[in-house]
Parts: C-alpha cells; structure tokens; sequence
C-alpha cells in the first residue's frame, strides 16, 4: 500500500477501536437512546452537508425501504443495545465479541447466498472463533448477567447483516448519500424518546461523559466515515476490511490503559480464536466482508 494508504488505515484502526471507551465513560450519565441520538444527530450534521455538495442525497433516498432497513439495522438498534449493554460490560470485553462480526457474516453470506461455498478451510474457521467467543461469553456469563451477553449477541447478528442488505439492495447507492441518509433517519427515529430529556440532561452531564459523546459523534461516526470511504478508494474494499480485525486489540488495549480493565490470559486465547476464525471464516473475498459494518 501507499504511505497514504498506511495513515489511513492507521487512522481507521483506532477510530473504530476507541468507540466502545468512549461509550464506556458517556454511558456513566447520559441514557442509552440519548446517546444514540445525540451520535445520529451530530454526525447527520457534519455528513449532509457533504453528501449534498457530492449531489448524492436524492439518489440514496430512492431505495427507502432497504435504506430504512439498513438504518435501523446497521444503526439504530446495535447501538442502542450496544450502549445499554456497556453500562454492565467492560468496553475491551465488548470489542472482543464485536470482533466475531465476520463469523457470523460468513454464515449469512452462505444462507442468503448459494453461490457462496462453505469450504473445510472456512467451516474449521467458523468452528474456531465460535469458540473464542463461547470462551468470552461463558467466562463473563456470572459476573454481568444474561442480558447484556444477549444484547452484545444481538449487536453481532445486526453488524454482519447490515453489509449484506447494503450488497444486494444498495450497492449501486453512493456511500456518503447512504451514510448521510441512515444517520438522519436513525436521529428521526430516536428523536421523539430523547429530545424531551435533552434540556434536563444538559444541566445534569458533567465533562467527561459530555465529552465522549461529542467525541464518539464527531470522531467515531462523521470523521469515521470519511476516513473509511476515502480508505477503500485508496486500496480497495478487500484490504480496507482488515481493520476489522485489528479494532478488537484496540479497544482492549485502551480498555486496560483508560479505563483500568483487566485483561486475562484468557482474553489473549478467546481474541487468538476468534482472530484465526475470523481470517480463516472469510478467506477469499467472501462478500460479506465487502461493506464493513460502522462501529
């Protein structure tokens, strides 16, 4: 890759690996759905503006119902289950079972997709990083309860599905028109549950949580997106989907450094598992991994 290529594929590492730090600290004071919709809302704001010099607006709103669709799966509902989720998980165990995205990706590829084969290589890679993430799950089983694992399961499931909506009803939508769209309508659908608590949250949010949900607006969602469309323009969608695997040892790292963590041994196994899968599960350009999910 180019040196340009290089920065920008740095750069996506760790914008879509600080995310679940960042909703860590917001989620300390500011409600799951408020969080949402101030994320859709702000970055809506910052891409719109974009999207419509790119004259790519009209154009992605004409697929509506696949477009509100993919809002609400790709957005709306993982990160609203996603935030209430970390207010009982840490944020580096929440990255690492976000990175068994691609398992199940590979798995819905293959059920909605017939023409895409499960070979030995990619059938031992599922078998494999399911593993590491049953090795997740069924050591934090007793400590944080049933229903965040369930709801990090259900953020899974939506991330890998997402993709495959944008690869057979959107792909010949432009990315920022698709971008900008889904964050307007994600802040529409919040919208009504959030804006009356907003003034009374205004006066009661101290900095810290303030600022990670300006952050988490700003940097992880309107700058993410630019990064990572001029990413794949830079070295294609195959290699620019390799982060994915690199986020999960970010969010860790900073998990243990910010926020104090513990990291395991046994985290070090289940992320090895999971990493090896992934590669294994998705070898070969599997179209599930074309579109990557925002994090």
């Amino acid at each position: 890759m180019s040196r340009r290529g290089w920065l920008l594929f740095s750069a996506m590492c760790v914008v879509w690996g600080i995310p679940y730090l960042l909703i860590k600290v917001a989620v300390r004071e500011i409600g799951p759905a408020e969080l949402v919709f101030v994320r859709t809302a702000l970055g809506a704001v910052l891409l719109l503006p974009i999207a419509l010099a790119r004259r790519e607006v009209r154009t992605s709103l004409r697929p509506w119902l696949p477009l509100l669709v993919y809002t609400v799966v790709e957005i709306g509902l993982p990160w609203l289950l996603l935030s209430d989720a970390e207010r009982h998980v840490d944020s580096s165990f929440t990255g690492l079972v976000i990175a068994g995205v691609p398992l199940v990706a590979a798995v819905l590829a293959r059920l909605t997709n017939r023409a895409e084969r499960l070979t030995a290589s990619r059938a031992g890679g599922l078998l494999v990083g399911l593993a590491g993430v049953a090795v997740l799950l069924g050591f934090h089983a007793g400590g944080s309860g049933a229903v965040p694992l369930l709801e990090l399961v259900g953020v899974v499931v939506c991330y890998a599905a997402g993709p495959l909506i944008i690869e057979r009803w959107l792909s010949d939508v432009p990315r920022y028109g698709v971008a900008a769209a889904s964050l307007v309508a994600g802040a529409l659908l919040f919208a009504p549950v959030s804006v009356p608590r907003l003034p009374a949250l205004a006066r009661a949010v101290t900095p810290g949580p303030a600022l990670a949900a300006l952050a988490l607006a700003v940097i992880c969602t309107a700058l993410a997106f630019v990064l990572f469309f001029a990413l794949v323009a830079e070295v294609g969608g195959v290699r620019a989907t390799v982060i994915t695997f690199v986020n999960p040892a970010v969010a860790v790292l900073l998990g243990a450094l910010v926020l104090g963590e513990a990291v395991t041994w046994l985290t070090g196994v289940a992320f090895a598992l999971i990493l090896a899968g992934s590669i294994l599960a998705t070898r070969r350009g599997s179209p599930a991994l074309e579109p990557v999910a925002a994090q």
